[in-house]
């Protein structure tokens, strides 16, 4: 692993005008950061990575590098890029454990965090290091959201989350499990017990359906239902997944790795909208992909599909066709929407359509203190793009607090 790392840090050009960096959506400091490995720097490499971004370790791992930074490297357009993401693994993976995370004096402000996601630790890492109290709550007994509860071990090790949850205890960050906010605490609660200011980062947990007959039978399953605990299901020999974006080839993956003999992944578009390398890893697990199908109806023996065409502006349309396909267990994977219980139950908060939360440029939601960013926001984003945007909202945060302390 070392001796590859090397060789491909040593392939870097080092490039006055870093394309790889405008490819990624932070801003990676990523021609900065080789060149101090390979200088035998790696405590200075990794100080890099993780002040520009909290969750470097886990954005090596599962962004889509292939479309970012791997994507913008000059070396690719006519050979193999760099791998900046086995590089960046290596990097952050050996100085997570010895970082020390400098924290400012506490100011005597609290901040409370909705969610413990990629949005909520960003945020809850910022303050802290800026001198803030800070407590996440989760619904969940273990943090990570999205990271812990939906993208499978093979791809994001658990054991990297855990060693997060430590990192944060270090700099005095609470975290309170099993806590729905919108429940026994709302958020005026939070509010009346000294909390300065509210984040949410509640992700998106509910299903988006199809809208057609047989979505409620007791072998159709949604995506993000399944990859919180796969260990729950039998799914049986044959499996269905209707969707072809990155959860629902994390969903085939996981699948096969459980028991399923045969994975059969319907795209109701003519190429998958997941990324070039999950499908092929996809491929190479056994899973067997047919593009340009759309779902009518679920039988308890599987799916029923058409033809799919697409319109010149886009639409999507379904033919006259009606083709079966066996399956012991249909999946349905077609992205997710945000639950409304904290807007329920808090007066003030706009949202605008789905159910995203509505902010304005700095993260500030319709109701003064109570901010949000991440996918409650965006819809379902990367994690490196609720990282990066998450950042801009704990400094406004940040700013408002001050504020009111000035007051």
């Amino acid at each position: 692993m070392a001796v590859h790392v090397v060789n491909e840090a040593k392939r870097c050009l080092n490039c006055k005008k870093p394309m790889c960096r405008e490819g990624c959506p932070i801003n990676t400091p990523i021609p900065q950061m080789i060149q101090a490995f390979l200088s035998n720097d790696i405590n200075g490499a990794g100080a890099m990575l993780f002040e520009n971004n909290p969750l470097s370790i886990v954005c090596s791992l599962v962004c889509d590098h292939e479309k970012q930074c791997e994507g913008h490297c000059v070396l690719g357009r006519k050979g193999s890029p760099v791998q900046i993401s086995s590089i960046e693994n290596y990097i952050s993976d050996s100085y997570f454990d010895r970082m020390v995370i400098d924290r400012e004096p506490c100011n005597g402000m609290k901040a409370a965090i909705i969610g413990g996601g990629p949005a909520g630790i960003t945020i809850a890492v910022e303050l802290a290091r800026k001198g803030y109290g800070v407590t996440i709550f989760d619904t969940k007994e273990k943090i990570g959201g999205v990271l812990q509860y939906g993208i499978p071990e093979f791809r994001l090790p658990k054991s990297i989350l855990k060693r997060y949850q430590k990192k944060l205890k270090e700099i005095g960050i609470h975290f309170r499990p099993n806590t729905s906010i919108g429940g026994a605490i709302t958020i005026d609660d939070l509010f009346r017990d000294g909390y300065s200011s509210v984040f949410i980062g509640t992700g998106v947990w509910r299903p988006k359906t199809l809208g057609i007959k047989g979505e409620s039978l007791g072998n159709v399953h949604f995506a993000i239902n399944y990859l919180n605990s796969p260990d729950n299901y039998d799914l049986g020999e044959s499996v269905a997944v209707i969707g072809a974006g990155n959860s629902a080839m994390d969903v085939a993956r996981t699948a096969i790795r459980h028991g399923a003999r045969e994975v059969t992944m319907f795209s109701i578009e003519p190429t998958p909208r997941a990324s070039v390398r999950e499908v092929e890893y996809a491929q190479i697990d056994g899973v067997n992909i047919i593009c340009s199908k759309g779902a009518v109806e679920i039988t308890e023996e599987g799916p029923i599909m058409t033809d799919v065409t697409i319109t010149e502006d886009g639409r999507f349309v379904y033919g006259e066709n009606r083709e079966f396909y066996k399956a012991d267990s249909t999946i349905i994977a077609i992205s997710q929407g945000p639950k409304d219980k904290i807007v329920s139950t808090t007066g003030g908060i706009q949202t605008q359509r789905g159910g995203l939360v509505s902010t304005d440029q700095g993260g500030m939601t319709t109701r003064p203190g109570v901010f949000a960013s991440g996918d409650v926001v965006a819809g379902a984003k990367t994690v490196v793009e609720a990282v990066a945007h998450s950042k801009e909202v704990a400094e406004a945060m940040h700013q408002y607090m001050q504020t009111l302390k000035a007051e």
